[in-house]
């Protein structure tokens, strides 16, 4: 019996991965599904029949495109889930956009209880794509605290987890949470 944490096991999989054993994915996917899952259901929530993207489906999508014929250099267990929480919402951002093609307004809607514009709101496809091309401005202006949203908004981790995924303290998070969130809030508020 290994006396490693089941982060250890998580971050020593991962390295394995990376090295090119896909052996691994076994052992692995039973560690992470569960948080890959609570993940997608945060970015979900209060979806029901409204969906055409099932949980599952998001998690089996997002890890299909993270390990599709590419290895990542995985720093860790909190790396790895702060990857895919962006590969969830890139997954999510690609169907809005194939739905609002479909037909305007698509029918997508996805509840988000910490909308950086404050209350818990329902954002259709055309205010996910906004909030996403908001994003985009905003890693272009500061890539740091655009990780920060993604992790905090997208992935629902605390403030102690973006801290170690980016290596700066949780007084940082904190108070770059804050100016993404205001800045974000003046993005996306009509005059």
């Amino acid at each position: 019996m290994s006396n490693r944490s089941e982060g250890d096991d998580v971050s020593h999989l991962l390295s394995e991965l990376a090295r090119g054993n896909r052996d691994v994915e076994t052992t692995l996917i039973p560690l992470v599904y569960d948080e890959l899952r609570r993940i997608a259901r945060a970015m979900m929530r209060g979806e029901g029949h409204r969906q055409a993207l099932q949980t599952t489906a998001l998690v089996h999508e997002a890890y299909l495109r993270l390990t599709a014929g590419r290895t990542v250099a995985w720093e860790g267990r909190t790396h790895f889930f702060a990857v895919s929480a962006k590969v969830m919402r890139r997954v999510l951002v690609d169907q809005a956009r194939a739905r609002n093609s479909e037909k305007r307004g698509g029918g997508m809607v996805i509840t988000v209880d910490t909308l950086p514009l404050g209350d818990p709101r329902v954002v259709d496809a055309e205010q996910l794509l906004a909030l996403d091309a908001a994003l985009e401005r905003l890693a272009a202006l500061d890539e740091r605290q655009s990780q920060i949203v993604e992790m905090r908004f997208f992935a629902g981790m605390t403030v102690e987890e973006t801290a170690h995924a980016l290596a700066i303290s949780p007084r940082t998070v904190k108070r770059e949470w804050q100016m993404a969130r205001a800045w974000l809030y003046g993005e996306l508020t009509p005059e």
